[in-house]
């Protein structure tokens, strides 16, 4: 039975919930993609904010008295698996009682407040899971609650990493083929420029393709049934034509271009998502040579807004170190 049939039967009143945070106005808000892909924006809280705002309930029927068994405000932080629908995981679970049981004679506005909400993971919308906070207002009643559910969008930042060192790595195929490659660092934040250097040693099949690419992979359940979904989120062609010995190839990618998260390591012990950097060469024969390489991608706090040769500048000179005067040089081109 819905509302409308229970009021049209003479059941008595219905109601409308609006949950309104207060500073709705002045808070920034973000982008964030639903599950069917869409993207919407919703306000944007961190970690240990508080969570405050009004719950208006306003009456259908004015003159009825709406009888109800409590009126309340939950925030929730929850996980859901989608192979395991209907089940929910929840990491964060705040109830305020805004009314005790009795009943409302017109339409009126509750106070609420979740003071300092402890908030410890990323909003996530993935291929299997999805993570999610919300405020629930709901008034229940004998046979059937009216409730109301507003999503928020929470972000987690970092600091600088201490410890970054750079990536070396080498690769070959006896007596065919041996390449090195080096990445400035192995720790980006979400607008950060991977800049890199490949070198051939030895080149003895031919390479006629080469180019870098970044793999997320998500991992959802435990133990041995754990799923992995991976998905190329960005591809990028170094180089077209054969490679000589001796060669070195530079690497430039920036990442703010990209749908990026940071690095989300076994969330409340139900998912994971990481990201790879996959180096893949392509010989006139069409095999595939590859190599990947955990990179750990983190939010940073108080972004500066720097142009992107800036940055690019910035993260050239801080891996070449001794070419920096030539690079400063370049710099002071590009801004003039």
């Amino acid at each position: 039975i819905t509302d409308t049939d229970m009021s049209f039967f003479g059941f008595g009143q219905s109601a409308e919930i609006d949950i309104v945070l207060n500073d709705a106005e002045t808070r920034k808000k973000a982008e964030h993609k639903t599950e069917d892909g869409k993207k919407d924006k919703y306000l944007l809280f961190y970690d240990g904010e508080t969570v405050s705002g009004k719950v208006n309930v306003t009456l259908k029927t004015p003159g009825k008295r709406l009888e109800h068994n409590g009126i309340k405000i939950e925030f929730v932080g929850q996980i859901e698996l989608y192979y395991d629908r209907g089940n929910h995981h929840e990491f964060v679970s705040l109830v305020k009682d805004l009314a005790r049981p009795g009943e409302l004679s017109q339409s009126q506005t509750f106070d609420f407040e979740f003071t300092h909400v402890e908030k410890p993971y990323e909003s996530y919308t993935g291929q299997n899971v999805k993570l999610r906070y919300f405020l629930r207002a709901t008034i229940s009643r004998r046979l059937n609650d009216i409730s109301k559910e507003m999503d928020i969008v929470v972000q987690t930042l970092c600091t600088y990493p201490e410890m970054n060192s750079s990536i070396k790595m080498e690769v070959g195929i006896e007596d065919c083929l041996h390449i090195e490659f080096e990445y400035n660092k192995s720790k980006y934040h979400l607008r950060d420029v991977i800049v890199g250097k490949i070198y051939f040693l030895l080149v003895r099949i031919k390479i006629k393709h080469m180019e870098i690419g970044i793999i997320k992979r998500e991992s959802t359940g435990t133990g041995p049934s754990v799923y992995h979904e991976n998905d190329t989120i960005a591809k990028y062609e170094i180089m077209d034509g054969a490679p000589v010995r001796g060669e070195s190839i530079p690497i430039r990618l920036f990442l703010a271009g990209y749908e990026l998260t940071p690095t989300m390591r076994d969330v409340n012990k139900k998912f994971s998502v990481r990201y790879y950097l996959n180096l893949v060469l392509i010989d006139e024969e069409e095999r595939r040579y590859f190599k990947q390489q955990e990179i750990t991608l983190w939010r940073k706090g108080d972004i500066v807004r720097r142009s992107m040769s800036q940055q690019a500048t910035i993260a050239a000179q801080r891996y070449e170190g001794s070419n920096s005067e030539t690079v400063s040089a370049q710099a002071k081109e590009e801004s003039n």
